[in-house]
């Protein structure tokens, strides 16, 4: 049934349309798309919901149907685009041919739309089965039914589907004639409907006016009557169609209510008066005075009185009112608007023109108006425009215009809006808008109600924001309900949050235990709850869970409350093996092979083997399970789990144990089978089952009985049964095994009978056995013979060796192997070593032989292999013999070769100057020095360098500075090197005689040492003493010093406790510092520089700092401290920008200056904020906005202000901002622009900084010598009153260092005395 794609050309002729040629298809399954194939373009296009199974166009294409999967049935009208459901299950649909009629099939009911255009009129018929077909013939149209066995024909009404076909065809006589045949019926109706719309559109109006007459029209068909009357009599009088006349045409779009196309044609045909009466008849006088006006009518005036009669006869005294307003007479309209009861008009129109609000009278007979009439926000408007707060206010809040309310009242009534915000609130909630009551309670400081509002808004985050910002108290009451919603939500985190804070952490408990979450509901309980209890309370919940078999459940609560062993029991109960395994895995890991090993054991009882067979292999026992599948006879079994699991030879085993059950033949077979015949024998004879080797081998290895028959006697030897042995070596071949066993036993008769009579090439190894027993028992005698009859006298030689009878060792040598005495020589001679003192005593015995003998080379060597045993006086004596032979016997070569060896070994054992003096006997000068000065005899080591070559004297110094260097011995260094004695000083940390030391030396050399002891002070955090190095012997300007005088500088602007008048000297101290420096930076070459500007300016904010502190000892320059602090604020690229901004702040509050004050310390908390953020993007820089206080300034990397003072700033800012009192601008001079600023933004001109304030200077200026450097007269003036009325000193410094940085000042009559 279901098309895809579907194509209607030409299928039915209509008028005025020569081609019709439309295409519908589905572009997807859920998607229509309509073409025109005349034009090639898409007509529509029909997104559905739901798949699509059917679709149909009908045979003028104007309108398409489809079915979706749903049996739901839509009609798509292709012309207006617009979709209707018409059907909501839909078994059989389809088009009646040659017409528009639908026959559908819904349920047990025939429906039959015989006007499609009205879809919402269906004539519906019962059946009894199954629609399968419309037929059309014979005049007649039958839709047909099966009904069980027979089709049922049910006929339509043909005139109705007639009357379709014939409008379709644009014969709307036909049609007439055909609906005054038929009785008025819902569908007849529609018919009619439809005839007189196409009757209009085609101007066959004689048939619309019949049309209208029929459906009971009567005003339409008066007038459609007239109509063509007129139409008639045009024609009869002119001829041809009177629907072109122009009133014809005007009365048609009259008709349609379309009067500005009925003007249009008047008005072209210049029928103004035509226009008018239409207008007039229809009551239309705005529209009628304008086409008087646009054509300069006569009767304009007239016209105009006429309408504002009418409108006062007819009591529309508001729209009177508008005329008159219109017209200028603002009196006449509000009486009108009043008169009309519309005094919200008539206040409107007072609050437009000054001159009526002037009229009391008036304005109160207008508020007494609108108040009778309620209309209390517009009466407030009234009463606020002409002053009157009190009334405005209380009509705002009759009215309930709080906004307005609270805006007057935060002008006129500050002390009112706290309770106009509650009140606010309150109006809101009544109006069930609590989203927005509760920012006024808030604004109220109406806690509860805002918290009420919030839970009532269902505003579940902000509820909790309001309630952690209240007592514990007052939010514990609400918080359960907060977390009931978020519990709801499943969100359980946050709702145990939540119960937590309102003490009902039992609810949360309930939640999770409810929800199923029991390790959550555990975590819970175990802190409100008695272990037993949360046990009990577990244990009890995992039963139930058990009886319902959800062992998982069970199991996890019996884990959560640390029972695993119950779990582990009911995974057992239930044969649950896998899961029991796992838990003892995880809880009892020591005891799971053990289990592994049980299981296996009752699987195995209970005949389950392949079960047992996993466990017993996860206990790592594979023996077991060989032993259970041997026991059941399952060999094969047996033998694939030892050759998987048991090693390379279990499987072997297992093999011959098979082999050895089925004996004979089928053994051999087996093993052959297995590829184990030969490991099979090897097993055999390693298990002593030699008989069943034996018989392996007879059968099927010949070749291994010799091997068989060595592994027995093997066997019998070890079982001591060496006669049997001796028998079974001889029948394997080896003889020699059976003289070397008698060997062993010493049975030297049998060894010598066994060997003589099979092997003669042992008799020789059996005497050297007998001689070791010999030495064993030490007849030396009697085994010196029996190796000798061995032939073997170099074994007697070692036998004598390790026995340490050398002597007897070399007569053996001497006489039977005389090739190695000499390396017999050597070799004693290194155990005489080994042996110590008694071994040295001999090699001394033995030089000294040499020696009387005239071998005095040998002597030599024999001195010099004598070694420190504990005697270093023997050593010594053989060295300096043996140092004395070799000078007085020896080549020279030789000698010196001696002394090159001796001399280290003398030195080594302390004796430096013996070593010197055998160097110097034979001219080694160097190698003397260096013995003396390792001696450290450092007067012996320079003389003999003086004395015999001076080329070493700078040799021997540079070592003994290295010498004291490394002993630390720095005061004698100094007179040798004072350089490397001051490195020295800072190596050892002993800076204060390092500087002392370099204080001696040139300017150079001291300030070296200065700024490394400054560095090193600074990264020690002490940058006062760096600074006070600095004061003590002045600043050089040394480009390498700069960073030290920066990150000073640095490090006292940022330092806490500085903002006093204690901290005076240490602000002096750093402004001396920087002036030393800038005077050194102008004599230097460094001088105009970039370095040399950001020092003066360093210079200059000491100076402020100094003189604010100065300021600060001395209460009537309370207004210069703060005008310093305000000041240093130019300087925020070189100080840190929060302490800066804090300390202006703190002093502009602290003199009244609170405008000021609120900018300052707003934007500290901005930059606070900023620095824990870490980037400075998010500052608004506009209250900065044409000053010269820097935007772009460092962000400090820590917070320079304790958490405690921010806080209180805090407080303080947000207490003053709700004040409506300050404004948020800094204040402005003469020149427009801020009063600190030194830049006028207007102008760009820069004025000079005050010295004594840092304030711009605009007027009664002092000038100093110094170019740039200046004073406001009444600052200066102020300052020098205050310093002779407190003799402050530190003031008295300031002017001091002012008279000397500005050279001079600018009246002498103030002396410093």
């Amino acid at each position: 049934m279901t098309p895809w794609v579907l194509v209607r050309i030409n299928e039915r002729h209509q008028r005025g349309m020569e081609e019709n040629k439309k295409l519908a298809y589905l572009v997807d399954i859920k998607t229509i798309a309509v073409v025109d194939l005349i034009g090639g373009y898409n007509i529509g296009t029909i997104s559905h919901e739901s798949r699509v199974d059917w679709l149909e166009l009908n045979e003028t294409g104007h309108k398409l149907l489809f079915r979706d999967r749903k049996l739901r049935l839509h009609l798509y009208d292709i012309e207006s685009c617009s979709k209707t459901m018409i059907l909501n299950f839909c078994s059989y649909v389809q088009w009646v041919p040659g017409s528009d009629v639908l026959v559908a099939q819904n349920r047990n009911s025939l429906c039959v739309w015989y006007n499609i255009e009205a879809p919402e009129r269906v004539t519906m018929s019962p059946i009894r089965g199954d629609v399968v077909g419309v037929e059309r013939g014979g005049g007649k149209t039958e839709v047909m039914v099966t009904e069980g066995v027979t089709t049922v024909a049910y006929t339509l009404d043909e005139g109705l589907i007639e009357f379709g076909t014939a409008i379709d065809d644009g014969n709307y006589t036909r049609a007439t004639a055909f609906l005054e045949t038929l009785e008025m019926t819902p569908e007849t109706e529609a018919m009619w409907k439809t005839l007189s719309k196409l009757a209009l559109e085609a101007r066959q109006l004689h048939i619309a006016e019949r049309c209208f007459s029929a459906l009971g029209h009567v005003a339409k068909a008066r007038f459609l009557h007239e109509t063509n009357e007129i139409a008639d009599q045009v024609s009869r009088e002119y001829g041809g169609e009177g629907t072109d006349f122009y009133q014809v045409r005007a009365r048609l779009a009259m008709l349609e209510k379309n009067y500005k196309l009925a003007e249009m044609i008047f008005l072209e045909q210049n029928a103004v008066e035509e226009a008018m009466d239409m207008y007039q008849e229809l009551h239309r006088w705005d529209e009628c005075i304008a086409v008087a006006e646009a054509k300069g009518h006569p009767a304009l005036e007239k016209l105009r009185r006429s309408y504002y009669q009418w409108l006062m006869d007819t009591q529309q005294e508001e729209r009177a009112g508008e005329l008159q307003e219109s017209q200028g007479d603002g009196l006449a309209a509000i009486s009108l608007y009043l008169k009309a009861g519309l005094p919200a008009r008539a206040a409107r129109l007072v609050l437009t023109q000054e001159e009526l609000l002037a009229n009391t009278e008036l304005v109160e007979h207008i508020t007494a108006a609108l108040i009778k009439g309620e209309l209390y926000e517009r009466a407030g408007d009234l009463f606020e425009k002409i002053r009157n707060p009190q009334r405005a206010l209380e009509c705002y809040c009759k009215g309930s215009a709080f906004m307005k309310a609270v805006e007057l009242a935060r002008m006129a009534f500050p002390a009112e809006v706290v309770r106009l915000e509650e009140a606010w609130g309150d109006h809101l909630v009544q109006q069930k808008q609590l989203d927005a009551a509760i920012n006024h309670y808030i604004e109220a400081r109406c806690s509860i109600k805002a918290i009420e509002a919030a839970l009532g808004a269902r505003q579940w985050k902000k509820a909790i924001y309001i309630l952690d910002l209240q007592d514990r108290n007052t939010a514990s009451k609400y918080y359960p309900r907060v977390a009931q919603h978020y519990a709801s939500l499943q969100e359980y985190e946050i709702a145990e949050e939540l119960y937590v804070k309102g003490d009902r952490t039992k609810d949360a408990i309930d939640m999770y235990t409810q929800a199923g979450r029991w390790e959550q509901a555990h975590k819970l309980a175990t802190k409100c709850m008695r272990p037993e209890e949360v046990s009990v309370l577990y244990i009890t919940q995992a039963q139930e869970m058990e009886k319902q078999g959800k062992y998982r459940e069970a199991e996890r609560l019996y884990v959560t409350v640390e029972e695993p062993d119950l779990a582990i029991t009911m995974f057992k109960k239930h044969k649950l093996y896998d899961d029991m395994i796992r838990l003892v895995g995880k809880h009892h890991p020591d005891l799971l092979s053990d289990t592994h090993l049980h299981l296996g054991k009752e699987l195995e009882a209970e005949g389950r083997l392949p079960e047992a067979e996993y466990h017993y292999l996860e206990a790592q026992e594979w023996k077991a399970t060989v032993n259970m599948y041997r026991s059941n006879g399952l060999w094969e079994e047996a033998y694939r789990v030892a050759k998987a699991h048991g090693g390379p030879n279990a499987h072997k085993h297992v093999a011959y144990l098979w082999a050895k059950s089925l004996g004979g033949e089928a053994a051999v077979r087996l093993l052959n089978k297995l590829g184990l015949l030969e490991a099979a024998v090897d097993h055999a004879a390693d298990n002593c089952s030699f008989d069943f080797a034996f018989e392996l081998s007879r059968l099927a290895l010949k070749h291994k009985t010799p091997e068989i028959h060595l592994r027995y006697a093997m066997y019998l030897e070890d079982e001591g049964k060496f006669e049997e042995a001796e028998a079974e070596f001889i029948r394997a071949g080896k003889p020699k095994e059976a003289v070397l066993m008698f060997v062993h036993n010493q049975d030297w008769e049998a060894a010598q009978r066994v060997a003589e009579a099979h092997d003669p090439d042992s008799v020789a190894e059996v005497l050297v056995g007998q001689a070791r027993v010999a030495l064993e028992e030490k007849d030396f005698q009697k085994a010196e013979g029996l190796l000798l009859r061995a032939q073997r006298p170099g074994l007697a030689l070692n036998y004598y060796k390790e026995a340490g009878l050398w002597s007897d060792a070399l007569r053996i040598c001497k006489d039977y192997v005389p090739g190695q005495l000499e390396a017999l020589q050597e070799e004693y001679e290194r155990e005489a070593t080994k042996k110590g003192a008694r071994g040295m005593e001999g090699l001394v015995e033995q030089a000294r032989q040499w020696e009387q003998a005239g071998e005095y080379s040998r002597a030599v060597d024999c001195y010099l292999k004598v070694r420190d045993v504990g005697s270093s006086s023997l050593v010594e004596k053989c060295w300096m013999k043996a140092a004395e032979l070799s000078i007085k016997f020896l080549p020279p070569q030789r000698s010196l070769e001696v002394v090159r060896a001796v001399g280290p070994q003398l030195i080594g054992i302390g004796k430096h100057c013996a070593a010197a003096e055998l160097y110097l006997n034979l001219d080694l000068v160097k190698e003397a020095i260096d013995a003396f000065m390792e001696a450290e005899e450092w007067n012996k080591a320079k003389r003999v360098a003086k004395e015999l070559d001076p080329r070493y004297e700078d040799y021997v110094d540079q070592h003994y500075k290295d010498f004291l260097k490394d002993q630390g011995k720095v005061d004698s260094l100094v007179g040798v090197d004072v350089v490397a004695a001051l490195d020295l000083y800072v190596e050892q940390g002993q800076w204060d005689k390092c500087i002392e030391t370099a204080t001696k030396q040139n300017y150079k050399i001291l300030h070296k040492y200065v700024a490394l002891y400054a560095t090193h002070l600074i990264r020690e955090g002490a940058y006062a003493q760096a600074l006070a190095l600095y004061v003590q012997h002045g600043a050089p300007a040394n480009p390498q010093n700069f960073n030290i005088y920066k990150r000073i500088f640095t490090d006292v602007v940022s330092s806490p406790g500085t903002n006093s008048a204690e901290a005076y000297h240490t602000w002096a101290d750093l402004r001396d510092v920087l002036f030393n420096l800038c005077e050194n930076l102008v004599k230097s070459s460094e001088a105009n520089s970039a370095a040399h500007e950001e020092f003066e300016t360093m210079l200059l904010i000491a100076h402020y700092y100094a003189a604010r502190s100065a300021a600060q000892s001395v209460k009537q320059l309370e207004t210069v401290a703060a005008k310093l602090s305000v000041s240093l604020l130019r300087h925020t690229q070189l100080l840190p920008a929060d302490k800066a901004f804090y300390e202006a702040g703190v002093a502009a509050k602290a003199v009244g200056w609170e405008n000021m004050a609120f900018i300052f310390l707003n934007r500290f908390l901005d930059l606070t904020d900023a620095i824990e953020e870490g980037t400075l993007d998010a500052l608004d820089h506009s209250d900065f906005q044409d000053t010269d206080i820097p935007f772009e300034v460092p962000l400090p990397a820590k917070q320079h202000v304790p958490e405690a003072q921010r806080e209180e700033v805090r407080d303080w800012v947000l207490t003053v901002s709700m004040d409506q009192r300050l404004e948020q601008v800094l204040p402005r001079d003469e020149r427009g622009a801020y009063e600190a600023s030194l830049v006028a933004a207007s102008t760009g001109v820069r004025a000079l900084p005050c010295l004594i304030t840092g304030y711009p200077i605009l007027r009664n200026k002092i000038e100093f010598k110094r170019p740039g450097k200046a004073a406001n007269k009444d600052n200066w003036n102020k300052f020098l009153m205050a310093i002779k009325t407190s003799h402050s000193p530190v003031c008295q410094d300031v002017l001091k260092f002012i008279s000397q940085w500005c050279g001079g000042l600018p009246s002498t009559s103030f002396s410093f005395q």
